[in-house]
């Protein structure tokens, strides 16, 4: 658990309908000085790029630092960061991804997770609910003991690249002239 409070941990997400048997579950949460319309948008950024460490999960192409058009159009089945699928969403509120690729399985187990903002005073909290499933045997049981630290500092990495650009955004309302690539 980064950032959420006991409450945030106790609340139900949408990733919770999926019926996603799972091993383990993290909650990532940070307060982001945006309105949750803008912080909305970023996170629907992921459909581009994963706003974590690019040279290790993005192929070393940068993550966009400007909006760009079109990626606020969702639609179930969409890619998300590479190797997620969008399972669901609530526009404006909710992105929820399960994993769904052979080589992420692989690597990292079955994934699924909802992102969800809400509005506080003087901003938004952006947070997230993640479920993995581990595959079975020896790499299964090792991946128990790294996963939740390396989850974490991913985690956090894109949670501050996601805040950082919304809140520069809130801060210059002309940064919001969205550029394509």
């Amino acid at each position: 658990m980064w950032g959420a409070t006991a409450a945030e941990c106790a609340d139900a997400y949408p990733c919770d309908d999926l019926g996603f048997a799972h091993d383990d579950t993290f909650f990532r949460a940070i307060d982001v000085a945006a309105p949750p319309a803008l912080a909305f948008r970023w996170l629907c950024q992921l459909r581009a790029a994963p706003y974590s460490y690019d040279w290790l999960d993005n192929f070393g192409r940068r993550s966009p630092p400007q909006l760009i058009p079109g990626l606020e159009h969702l639609a179930v089945g969409q890619r998300i960061m590479i190797i997620f699928r969008l399972v669901g969403f609530s526009y404006g509120t909710s992105l929820t991804v399960e994993s769904k690729s052979r080589i992420g399985d692989a690597l990292m187990g079955s994934v699924a997770g909802s992102y969800v903002v809400r509005a506080v005073p003087g901003g938004s909290r952006l947070i997230a609910k993640v479920l993995v499933k581990y595959p079975r045997g020896p790499y299964g049981r090792a991946l128990r003991l790294v996963m939740p630290r390396a989850d974490l500092i991913m985690f956090r990495k894109q949670l501050l690249t996601l805040r950082r650009y919304a809140e520069r955004d809130a801060r210059n309302p002309h940064a919001l002239e969205i550029r394509s690539i």
